[in-house]
């Protein structure tokens, strides 16, 4: 029998597992999501993702700023939910809360716990050079991303991909894991395994302050630097240092021949050096201005030597 379902999600991540349970059969009783913000053109307020399907598919939504009130916790309640699916929902779920659903909360995490908990998790794996990540099923404890893990899935992480790649890569696998978890639930056949005590790493928010490229890294390095931050914050870089107006986003490269100063143009197809080796820009983006592949970029802006990116 389909169970009844809280769905607790905000980004464009979480969507394809909300569509999946309801495409299932499974009664998605009410959906929690973060509260509307301001953006775009006017700064209107933009409801999430998750909001916007949930309205589209008549499920009730639910903005609360927190989970820690009994108010909230007896809202929660008054579902009658047998289980609830969480999938970067981005609030910490208090013990009431857990323990409110009947057969407990499952969350949807993109990395290979216990490597990468926490906020970002996609970009941590790429910038780290790890060589694969996935996506895992755990039972939700008040610890960050400690529970019991259920299923998972792995997939490489090639040179090519970025943030945005991965993501891509991870959303649908991970609507189709939390399906078969959630259907394995439904039987009363859901198995569950610790977290191992090795490997343990935290996946920190990504903060503005480690978005600029440091050319003397070697070029390995910053590339997978700027594939981990692509589309978003995106790693930035000045031309010839002089200030915002000459900032680019650099959003995808790849490896190159050749040597120099770090930061230096070394030819005119934005090939530029690193600490050891080069990198080629492939897409960029300047402020204000759609992203470009670079050959549009130099139409406009011809960089050769001895240009330098700072």
């Amino acid at each position: 029998m389909p169970l009844r379902l809280i769905f607790m999600g905000t980004p464009e991540f979480a969507v394809p597992t909300l569509l999946e349970l309801v495409a299932h059969g499974h009664e998605v009783a009410a959906v929690y999501t973060r509260a509307a913000k301001p953006g775009g053109r006017g700064m209107k307020l933009q409801p999430t993702p998750v909001e916007q399907e949930a309205r589209r598919l008549r499920i009730p939504v639910l903005t609360p700023k927190t989970l820690k009130t009994p108010g909230a916790s007896e809202e929660f309640r008054a579902h009658q939910a047998d289980a609830a699916v969480v999938v970067a929902y981005g609030m910490i779920l208090p013990q009431p809360i857990l323990d409110a659903p009947k057969l407990g909360c499952f969350n949807l995490h993109a990395s290979l716990l216990p490597r990468w908990r926490g906020a970002a998790p996609i970009n941590r794996a790429i910038m780290a050079d790890d060589t694969e990540s996935g996506v895992m099923v755990m039972k939700m404890d008040a610890g960050l991303d400690t529970g019991d893990v259920a299923l998972a899935e792995r997939v490489p992480i090639t040179d090519t991909m970025t943030a945005a790649d991965l993501h891509d890569a991870l959303a649908p696998l991970g609507a189709d894991l939390m399906v078969r978890a959630i259907g394995a639930l439904e039987k009363g056949a859901l198995q569950l395994r610790k977290q191992g005590d090795a490997g343990v790493t935290y996946a920190a928010k990504i903060e503005k302050t480690e978005a600029r490229v440091d050319w003397n890294k070697p070029a390995h390095s910053v590339l997978r630097h700027i594939h981990g931050l692509s589309p978003f914050p995106g790693a930035w870089s000045e031309i010839g240092g002089e200030g915002e107006a000459a900032r680019i986003k650099i959003l995808r490269c790849e490896l190159a021949k050749g040597s120099g100063p770090a930061g230096h143009v070394l030819d005119d197809r934005l090939a530029v050096a690193c600490g050891e080796g080069a990198i080629r820009i492939i897409e960029l983006q300047r402020a204000g201005k759609a992203p470009m592949k670079a050959a549009e970029f130099l139409r406009g802006t011809p960089l050769k030597p001895p240009a330098r990116l700072v």
